[in-house]
């Protein structure tokens, strides 16, 4: 089901830019989803939050530093569960933690990400959780980019969910 209202928030938001732009995994594309655009913007991140809620289970919830903190944060109000915070890497000062936050080992964790275009930052995440003794079998994205992630994060036994796929979210470009 097409969230319409999500895809007009991030279009007012002006959060779908089109040109020529160089992605973080090293491709270009006519396309860019600014993260930063939408994660700050009140109005998307409360719809994005209300339909991550209503896919979470009695999962604790896990974000990706830093782009899916605002989202995961605003998700954990919405559904008073409790969450941690995966660094890229683990800090080289203080106690040095990769994972921020507290949970069980075998505990089952639901990561949540902005956008996913090979899904490398999201697998990074969750082999960091699984080593610590997580549970971890899915990912939930704002936007999946359709270029792989699913495919790759299905060969290390993890779902991708999506809130919107690049698909719909171009659709009607013109709108």
């Amino acid at each position: 089901m097409v969230n319409r209202e999500l895809i007009d928030a991030l279009r007012d938001a002006e959060a779908v830019k089109f040109g020529d732009f160089e992605l973080s995994h090293g491709g270009t594309s006519d396309y860019y989803v600014d993260k930063y655009v939408f994660e700050t913007d009140p109005r998307c991140l409360r719809l994005i939050a209300a339909a991550f809620a209503d896919r979470i289970g009695d999962e604790r919830l896990a974000g990706v530093a830093l782009g899916a903190v605002p989202l995961v944060a605003a998700t954990a109000v919405e559904t008073d569960r409790p969450y941690v915070i995966v660094r890229k890497q683990a800090k080289e000062y203080g106690t040095g933690n990769r994972i921020e936050g507290e949970f069980e080992a075998g505990e089952e964790v639901a990561v949540l990400e902005d956008i996913a275009t090979t899904g490398q930052s999201a697998i990074d995440a969750v082999e960091a959780l699984r080593d610590a003794g997580a549970v971890v079998e899915r990912v939930l994205v704002v936007v999946d980019r359709e270029e792989g992630a699913r495919e790759n994060l299905a060969e290390r036994d993890i779902e991708l969910e999506s809130l919107l796929t690049a698909t719909e979210l171009l659709a009607d470009r013109d709108r």
